[in-house]
Order: C-alpha cells, then structure tokens, then sequence
C-alpha cells in the first residue's frame, strides 16, 4: 500500500451514515463471536471477521478501498510501469516454460492484469490463460468494470476463480499485497513465558485482552526466539500461524511453475528487532495509517508487515524451491522498468515526464516502495532465468 501519513486515530474524518450502519452491524457480529467464545477471542479471529464477513467485512462489502477514492494505493494504482515491468518478467518465465498461465491471488481492481495482459499482447508473449482467484463478489464486480476497458482478445482469456485449480499443469502465480491481509495472532513475551492477547469486549467497544497461548503459538514464538534469542519482557508482536497451510495449499496446485510474492515487509531478524516491540500491525483509513485495529470495524483495511523469513520456510516447507528474495526497487529495474519508462518519458511533454518519474521514484527509491516492498520467488520444476534478481538476490540474508 502506499506511504500514508501515520496520524492518531482521533484524526481520521467520520464515516457517513451509511457506512457507520455497516460497521456497527460488523461491530455487533464481533461481539456476538466474544460473548459465544467466553468473553475472548484471538486476534486472528477478529481480524478475519473484520476483513472477510460476509457483506459486512472490508474486503467483502462494496465500499471502494483502491485507489485515490479509497483507502490506499497499491503498485498498480500508481503506475502501468508496475503491471508492465511484471508482464515482462511473465513473460520470460512463460518462454522457458514452453506456455502457461497465469493466476493472480488478491486480484484487487483488476488493474494489474490490463496492463500486463496489454504488454504481454504487444510482445506477442499472451498466457493460455489469465486466472484471478477471488472470493468477494464486490471485488469480482470491480474487476470486471477495470476489465472492460480491454480489448475483447484480452477479456476472453480472463477467468475468475472462488477456490483453488486443479487443472493447472504449468502455471505462474501472482500475489501482489496477498500475505499482508492473512489473519495475524498477536503475543506478549512476559518472565513466565509467552501470552496471546486476543479481542475483548468492553463498554461497548473492543479492547486487547491477554489469554493463555495455545500450542501452536507457544511454538510459533519459540522458533522465533531459537534463531533470534529470547525476546524483551514485554515485547508485543505478532505471527502468522496460517501461513504454512496457506502456503502448502497453493503448493498442491502448482505441478510446475513460478510463485511471485510482492509484499512489504522484512527477514525474520529484521522484523523482531528489539526497537520495533510493538510489533508491525497498521491499518489504512482514507489513505491515513494508524494503529488502532478497533476503529471503525469493516471500514478499514488492517495488516501486518510480512515476516520473508517464515514466507521463504512456509515455501521451502511445502516442496518448493526458493529461486529469489530482493526489494522491490532492483527487482523492477531488473526486469526493465527504466527501459520501459524510457521512450513515455522521451516523447511525453514536461507535465507527463514529471508523473512518469514520479511513478518510477515511488517504486523503486529505497526511501519509499522500493526497499520497503519485497519480490520472492519460489517454483516448482523451473530452472530458467528471473532477470528481477539480477541486480539483487539477498537470499542469503534470511
């Protein structure tokens, strides 16, 4: 997502009528949930019913969340070179493939697939298929809208998917700003040991609880700490728990073919260092960011940074094999964005120059998306180039 100004939540603008409505229906729904669970309930839990309730949460009511109109700004949004630069590096993967497709998961407003499809077509290099795996009807609907727009050729290759395929024999999955919105647990390392701190219910509004961590977290932390060493008494974060099943289900889909992951976030010993204890979870309100999860449920986006580490295990762990780890900047110069960016730039008039080099400083100037988001790679039977990890491969570094 994009920069947002981090501001206190008593800041943001109120919601209209309407849009508060659905919120204190979502708020009710949570609270139902706590009362039905003994008064608590993890984080996950809440994160998950505040992001995916069906007709209530963020991603499944129809509210705009992309774009200038919504609440944040992901790559696409900001610049055709995004979609372009990755339908060049699709394309390199599709030619030592012999053909694919392509699967994009967390599809957004479809504006990644034009513009890839429409530089894939210009270099005569279109996918057998371009497959977008998404659950929410609103979003399919917003899909379709920036859908469009493209050329008929185009359109009738797209095919929208509710679950997993299992009829893809060589494909190259896309997941741009995927891994962020999984469902986090959030923990506290006390002397005795490690506590969940789940949602409670208090006075009408919700509220951080502390409850005894299950097996799985207490293991989750524990692996953490076995690389890391142990974490300061009191030091508040959070893990993905999912991660690996989710992981491992998209590794069952995949015969032979290429993973991308695109995500802001850090390697494991940069993401629980000491002075980032209050761990990473943000949430996107207008194009303000804040840290109060609470606020305004379904009407705000909330994720957490991604841990590359544990993405890199969870892929390694479902039989696939790691072939590249960069920032986002590099891989994108990597896969030629200054040499498509070149002749826009050349023949465009002073106003369009500015914009273009706008776009090209926000994705890869390590001071904003270029460092902060990272490129993973991992595949199943593919040997041939990534020309992304060419200028930079930091495997090594988690």
């Amino acid at each position: 997502m994009s920069n947002s100004a981090r501001i206190s939540p008593h800041d943001l603008p109120e919601p209209d009528e309407q849009a508060l409505l659905v919120s204190k229906r979502l708020q009710q729904l949570i609270a139902d949930k706590i009362a039905d669970a003994g008064g608590v309930i993890s984080f996950a839990r809440f994160m998950e019913l505040a992001l995916y309730a069906p007709g209530l949460g963020y991603y499944r009511a129809g509210a705009a969340r992309f774009g200038a109109g919504g609440d944040f700004s992901t790559a696409p949004e900001l610049s055709a070179l995004f979609g372009r630069t990755l339908a060049r590096q699709i394309a390199e993967i599709m030619a030592h493939l012999g053909g694919a497709e392509v699967i994009e998961l967390g599809p957004g407003t479809g504006k990644l697939a034009v513009d890839a499809l429409a530089e894939l077509k210009s270099l005569g290099a279109l996918p057998q298929r371009w497959r977008m795996l998404e659950v929410s009807g609103a979003l399919r609907a917003e899909q379709a809208q920036t859908l469009s727009c493209a050329g008929t050729d185009l359109l009738d290759r797209v095919e929208w998917l509710e679950q997993l395929p299992e009829d893809s024999e060589k494909s190259i999955w896309i997941a741009n700003e995927v891994i962020d919105a999984l469902p986090v647990r959030r923990f506290i390392r006390t002397d005795d040991g490690v506590l969940e701190l789940g949602v409670a219910n208090q006075a009408n509004s919700f509220a951080w609880s502390r409850m005894a961590a299950d097996k799985d977290l207490v293991a989750a932390v524990e692996a953490i700490e076995s690389r890391l060493g142990r974490l300061p008494t009191g030091y508040v974060s959070e893990v993905c728990t999912r991660l690996p099943a989710f992981i491992n289900g998209i590794a069952q889909s995949l015969q032979r073919g290429v993973t991308l992951w695109i995500d802001y976030g850090y390697p494991r010993r940069e993401y629980y260092l000491p002075e980032r204890g209050s761990g990473t979870l943000i949430c996107h309100y207008r194009h303000r960011a804040h840290n109060d999860p609470f606020l305004y449920p379904g009407l705000q986006d909330i994720t957490a940074f991604v841990d590359f580490s544990a993405l890199a295990d969870a892929l390694m762990g479902a039989g696939l094999d790691l072939l590249g780890y960069a920032p986002q900047g590099p891989f994108l110069l990597g896969g030629g964005l200054a040499e498509l960016a070149r002749p826009d730039i050349e023949s465009a008039d002073e106003r369009q120059r500015l914009a273009a080099s706008q776009s090209i400083q926000r994705l890869t100037h390590p001071g904003d998306m270029g460092e902060k988001f990272k490129v993973m790679a991992a595949g199943r039977g593919y040997s041939g180039p990534i020309s992304g990890f060419r200028l930079s491969d930091r495997r090594g570094f988690l």
